[in-house]
């Protein structure tokens, strides 16, 4: 792979000129690729994300079946509050479980300050040992979850449907609730640091649970901890991509928060929310994942009106709007990629820099 493919993701992050739009997937180290399937049938999810070897075979899957333009770590947002010493485990059919969720303040007293290269060793070593063997055919993305959607987990002790919890805490007692975000945040920026030191070429901060918020507590519980983190994680050269399902509403608020790029999930118009951010950071989305369940033809028309929406010129990094489903079939998995790779460079044919520096 030539040096200009392998650095088209990391060129679209700073808005510099692309020949075409890159294209990854969220979760697309997952089920609905085979090779995952019969990897997963001889090992738990824990014990994959422990084991470099593994999350080295399952991070490049994609890279080779599918020819992405950027591979993501293979690992779990919830390895932070596992860290800190809460008991994790994943539950089939229900998903992560924190068997003592924090329920009080000495619940987060006890919680352990994080030392990335003791607690969280095997999430570096698989960084390490997976560009070994990309070889830099395409940079990869390492991640974490922001503060506010791993406090919802820590707190709620799991998925939830109410999130009655984390809500009483947010109202009943704020302050407790930013104590456990300032922790929190403190092993996030430890940790991405860490990450970054490894050999992580970008750093995407997952807040699945934003949306649960309004705009205030957008503000106060989410966006001032992301802020923070993004401002002393940030190294030259390394794009940092902050994706807040269910924040649409808030575009003018997410150009505050310093990232890079602003990952948007399907619900948000891509032509409205370069309007509104495209001055100040690139943006990656955002076809709804569902659409990969029509028929490749069908496919390729919806990849052509989400590069319609956005329209010419750099700054687009085309995604799902939220991850990949695992029952979607592989072949409209690479249907997407493929779209995107071959419809793309029509809208490149205006192309301004506003990073006239190479990263």
């Amino acid at each position: 792979m030539n040096s200009d493919t392998s650095r088209l993701f990391i060129r679209a992050c700073f808005r510099q000129p692309v020949r075409r739009t890159p294209v990854w997937m969220m979760r697309q180290a997952g089920r609905y690729l085979p090779d995952y399937r019969a990897v997963r049938e001889k090992y738990d999810f824990i014990t994959m994300y422990k084991t470099p070897e593994l999350v080295t075979l399952v991070t490049l899957q994609p890279v080779e079946r599918l020819g992405v333009d950027a591979a993501i770590l293979f690992s779990d947002i919830l390895v932070i509050p596992e860290a800190m010493g809460m008991d994790l485990q994943f539950l089939e059919h229900r998903g992560p479980v924190l068997a003592r969720p924090i329920r009080e303040d000495g619940h987060i007293d006890a919680l352990k300050d994080v030392e990335p290269e003791v607690d969280l060793a095997f999430v570096l070593e698989s960084i390490r040992q997976v560009r070994r063997e990309l070889n830099d055919r395409v940079p990869l993305i390492g991640f974490s979850g922001a503060p506010w959607t791993l406090a919802t987990y820590m707190v709620e002790g799991g998925s939830s449907r109410h999130f009655g919890q984390i809500k009483r805490w947010r109202f009943a007692h704020p302050v407790g609730l930013h104590r456990l975000l300032e922790k929190i945040t403190r092993a996030v920026v430890a940790y991405c640091r860490a990450q970054i030191a490894a050999g992580a070429q970008a750093i995407q901060l997952f807040d699945s649970w934003a949306g649960i918020l309004d705009a205030t507590g957008f503000n106060e519980f989410a966006l001032n901890y992301v802020h923070r983190i993004i401002q002393q994680i940030r190294t030259p050269g390394v794009p940092i991509i902050y994706f807040a399902r269910g924040a649409g509403t808030w575009l003018s608020r997410l150009s505050r928060c310093g990232a890079d790029v602003i990952g948007l999930d399907w619900q948000v118009d891509l032509g409205l929310a370069r309007r509104v951010l495209g001055e100040k950071a690139a943006l990656q989305g955002n076809l709804d994942p569902t659409a990969l369940y029509a028929p490749p033809p069908v496919i390729r028309k919806q990849v052509r009106e989400m590069l319609r929406q956005y329209g010419p010129g750099s700054g687009h990094i085309a995604n799902l709007g939220h991850g990949i489903l695992p029952d979607v079939p592989v072949e409209h998995a690479r249907a997407f990629i493929e779209a995107v790779q071959t419809e793309s460079p029509v809208w490149h044919t205006q192309q301004t820099a506003t990073r006239p520096e190479e990263p």
